[in-house]
C-alpha cells in the first residue's frame, strides 16, 4: 500500500512537471513578410501550443520542422506544384512536426508540438515565402548561451545563404537558392503596394517578368532580361524594395482595370494556386471571381494574360492602359479607346500584349 502510494505521489509529480511546461503562443504576421515573433524560447520537453493568427493580406501557413530541416522542408513545399493548394503547401515527410492549414487573412489556426532539447525551425512554406518568413523555437535550459539575434543563423538574416552553401550563387543572382522558372517570390517592389508578388517567366534571354500587386489586385509592369535581385530583402527588415533585374518594357498607369456592370470596383485579392509553376491569381470584383494566369507571349516580349470569370449577367469591361510600343489582340470582345467589352456570359478571354 505505502509503494503503491509512492508510486502515485511520484506520478502526479511527474504530470504536475509536464502541465507546468504546457505553453500557448500566438504568433502573427508583420511587414517584410515576417512573423511577428522570430524567436521562441521554451524549456525542454515544453508541449507548445501555437495559435498562427494572419493580419497580412493573403493566405500563409505555419510548418515546424525537425533541427536542421527547414529548408529542406521549404524545397519539398515547392515541388508539390499543383497539389501544393489541396495539401495546404505542406509536404508529408517526416521532417515536418506540425502545420496549420492555409489561414486566409483575417483567419487563425493552430498546432500543437513538444520539442525536446535543441532548435525547431518554423516556417511559412506558401511558394516564394520560404526564403525570408521564418523563425526558430528554442528548447532550452540555458538561454543565456543562445547566439545574438543579429548573428542568429535560425533567422532571417543575410548570413543564411552561407547555410545553403549558395554564396557564391546569391552573390551572382541576388537570390538566397538556385530558382526554376517560372518562380514566384513575395516581396517589396518600388510603385506597388506591400503586397507584392514577383514572378519570373521562362523564355530566351533571361526570360520575362512581371509583378502582380494583391492589395490592388492587378499587374503593374512587365520586363525583359532577368527576374529579381533580392540582396536588400535579407535582413529582414522589409525597409528596400527589390531591384527589377532587366528592363522595364510595360506599366499599368491606369488604375485597377475591370468594371463589372456600371459600379465603382470593390476587389478583394482570395490568393492563387500553382498551374505547372504558374501562378493563377484569384479575385473577387464585385462579387464576381476572377482568375488570372500570366504566360509569357511566344516569339517575342510580351505577355498573355488570361481571365477566368465566373458567372453573371453584368457587362464586363476591361481597360487596356494606352503606352507607346505596346499593343493589345483580346481573343474575345472588342477593343475600342482602350477598352475591351466582352459579350455578356463570357467566362474565359485573353489579352496578349505585345511590343511594337
Amino acid at each position: 500500500m505505502y509503494k503503491s502510494l509512492l508510486l502515485l505521489t511520484a506520478l502526479l509529480l511527474n504530470l504536475s512537471a509536464w502541465a507546468q511546461r504546457d505553453t500557448t503562443i500566438t504568433i502573427t504576421t508583420s511587414g517584410g513578410l515576417q512573423f511577428d515573433q522570430k524567436r521562441l524560447v521554451v524549456k525542454p520537453n515544453t508541449r507548445l501550443h501555437l495559435v498562427f493568427l494572419n493580419k497580412d493580406d493573403m493566405a500563409h501557413n505555419l510548418v515546424v520542422t525537425r533541427p536542421n530541416a527547414r529548408l529542406r522542408v521549404v524545397e519539398f513545399a515547392l515541388a508539390l506544384g499543383d497539389k501544393g493548394p489541396a495539401m495546404h503547401h505542406v509536404p508529408a515527410m517526416d521532417d515536418v512536426l506540425a502545420h496549420t492549414v492555409s489561414v486566409e487573412p483575417g483567419a487563425a489556426d493552430s498546432l500543437t508540438v513538444r520539442v525536446a532539447d535543441g532548435a525547431y525551425p518554423f516556417v511559412c512554406t506558401y511558394p516564394g515565402h520560404g526564403a525570408v518568413m521564418y523563425g526558430v523555437v528554442y528548447a532550452t535550459n540555458e538561454p543565456e548561451k543562445l547566439p545574438d539575434p543579429k548573428t542568429d543563423r535560425n533567422l532571417p538574416n543575410l548570413d543564411r545563404v552561407a547555410e545553403v552553401g549558395m554564396h557564391q550563387h546569391a552573390k551572382a543572382s541576388g537570390h538566397p537558392y538556385p530558382l526554376t522558372l517560372p518562380a514566384v517570390c513575395r516581396t517589396f517592389m518600388a510603385d506597388c503596394g506591400p503586397a507584392a508578388i514577383a514572378v519570373g517567366l521562362p523564355g530566351a534571354d533571361g526570360g520575362q517578368s512581371y509583378v502582380f500587386d494583391a492589395g490592388s489586385c492587378r499587374l503593374r509592369y512587365a520586363w525583359s532580361g532577368g527576374f529579381v535581385d533580392n540582396t536588400e530583402q535579407w535582413d529582414g527588415k522589409g525597409q528596400r524594395f527589390t531591384t527589377v533585374v532587366g528592363d522595364i518594357y510595360y506599366r499599368d498607369t491606369d488604375g485597377f482595370p475591370w468594371r463589372v456592370g456600371s459600379q465603382t470596383p470593390v476587389v478583394q485579392f482570395k490568393g492563387y494556386r500553382l498551374i505547372d509553376r504558374y501562378p493563377e491569381f484569384r479575385y473577387l470584383v464585385n462579387g464576381v471571381e476572377i482568375r488570372e494566369l500570366v504566360r509569357a507571349r511566344a516569339g517575342g516580349r510580351g505577355l498573355v494574360r488570361t481571365f477566368t470569370i465566373s458567372p453573371t449577367r453584368q457587362p464586363l469591361t476591361f481597360n487596356a492602359t494606352a503606352q507607346p510600343g505596346i499593343q493589345y489582340k483580346p481573343s474575345a470582345g472588342r477593343l475600342q479607346n482602350n477598352q475591351v467589352r466582352l459579350p455578356a456570359g463570357t467566362r474565359q478571354f485573353s489579352l496578349t500584349l505585345s511590343t511594337l
